[in-house]
């Protein structure tokens, strides 16, 4: 316990960190799996993601019926971190944080967080091509650091009721067998380029959450992981400099990639949040600043090169001075062109000079910082698009790690666009100050 905290100040929950050896080992599906399986027994789930990802919190959202937040001990910091999951904890029956990459990939990795805040960690291992050697696996896995609290394993893609018993029984203690998911493409959530495909555009994504509990169900241990002790912690304060103003923010298929922190900050700001879909034809709302995020032009072309009503709305409020801000997808909506992985080029809004097309490779990927004139804001990179842009950048990211990944920024009058998705609770004065003339 900190010296700075009484015990009269900690909430108890129980929770899990869930990791794994490597990327593909099932740690979304087996998190969504106890998710939706512990909602259904009438517990209160609270479900957060290691690192900057989109995707698979909106899954776990619709796992356990509650928004999924963010954790990066960089990105966000550590007093976003834990304000985060102390008001979790105080709300839940359960804290399910899914991991990153391997348990001990990256800086920050999934164990550093896990030794940052005490969270018992739940290894999925998949181990369809193995028996015996799975225990030795988790052994591994929970000896490698010190200090690190592997709870119990998870066993993903066993192949019958016999397989998982040669697993379970290959675990040495004190490790503990937490459950299993069968090898079934049925219960596979779907993939793309940049990882699962999103939430709202699976129409049967609660059929698949209810079979992955049900999957769960057969092999689970009913016990609730041991209760965490949470300190309150103070997130940056957010000054009410959007108090009246109206802010237009794209929100479809097409511009899909918002974090829930970022909304609820420009909110708490005092901002009027109106959103409108460029998919579906709508032209900007009436607004005092714009947001188009991240998500997937490249598969709507059609759709958004027809928009000509949205593209003239965006010109007259760019050129009035009004503030702009596109990330990535938006971004790429700007340019003149974006031509999808198969090379069909179609126009697109024409409020930035230059070209993109998709590449069959990643073509950046990494957290990110950025120095820009409102003060220095964090976020991340992750796209598949190249783009050729004939303006002159006003400044550049970098990445803390020292990752190849640097992303120009762009500014025109109030017009920011860049290929980074920023998180506004890193700072949430220069958040605010994009979406001020």
């Amino acid at each position: 316990m900190s010296a700075s905290h009484s015990s009269d100040d900690l909430r108890h929950c129980p929770a899990l960190l869930v990791s794994a050896p490597a990327s593909g080992q099932g740690k979304t599906s087996v998190t969504a799996a106890l998710a939706r399986w512990h909602t259904r027994q009438g517990r209160r789930v609270r479900v957060f993601k290691t690192g900057p990802d989109f995707l698979d919190p909106m899954v776990h959202e619709r796992a356990s019926g509650a928004p999924a937040y963010q954790l990066d001990l960089w990105m966000c910091g550590e007093d976003d971190v834990r304000a985060r999951l102390y008001q979790a904890a105080g709300e839940a029956d359960l804290i399910l944080v899914e991991g990153v990459m391997g348990l001990f990939d990256g800086q920050p990795s999934s164990a550093d967080l896990a030794l940052a805040l005490g969270l018992p960690v739940l290894a999925t291992i998949d181990g369809s091509a193995m028996a015996q050697t799975f225990g030795a696996l988790a052994l591994g896995l929970a000896r490698y650091r010190d200090g690190l609290q592997v709870h119990g394993v998870a066993a993903n893609r066993v192949g019958s009721a016999y397989h998982a018993q040669l697993l379970r029984e290959s675990l040495p203690a004190p490790l503990q067998w937490l459950g299993a998911l069968p090898r079934d493409p049925a219960l596979a959530l779907p993939e793309r380029h940049l990882g699962l495909v999103s939430a709202g555009e699976l129409g049967d994504l609660d059929a698949r959450l209810d079979a992955l509990a049900d999957a769960w169900a057969a092999h689970a241990d009913a016990s609730l992981p041991p209760p965490v002790a949470f300190a309150p912690a103070a997130r940056a304060s957010v000054p009410p400099l959007l108090r009246g103003r109206r802010i237009a923010i794209a929100r479809d298929a097409a511009f899909c990639f918002l974090y829930p922190a970022n909304l609820e900050l420009l909110s708490e700001a005092g901002a009027e949040l109106v959103y409108f879909s460029p998919l579906a034809g709508e032209r900007l709302p009436d607004c005092d600043a714009a947001w188009l995020p991240g998500g997937y032009p490249e598969l709507h072309l059609p759709a958004l090169s027809g928009s000509d009503g949205l593209r003239r709305d965006l010109h007259a409020h760019r050129d009035a001075g009004k503030p702009l801000l596109a990330e990535c997808g938006g971004l790429l909506y700007l340019l003149d062109t974006l031509a999808d992985k198969d090379g069909d080029r179609r126009p697109m809004a024409g409020l930035l000079a230059g070209d993109a097309a998709l590449q069959p490779r990643l073509a950046a990927l990494g957290l990110q910082s950025v120095a820009l004139p409102e003060g220095e804001l964090r976020g991340h990179t992750f796209h598949y698009a190249r783009a050729e842009i004939a303006a002159q950048p006003i400044a550049h990211s970098f990445n803390p790690n020292g990752g190849p990944s640097r992303e120009a920024v762009y500014r025109d009058r109030r017009l920011s666009a860049s290929f980074v998705h920023f998180y506004f609770p890193s700072n949430p004065t220069a958040a605010l100050r994009l979406l001020l003339p």
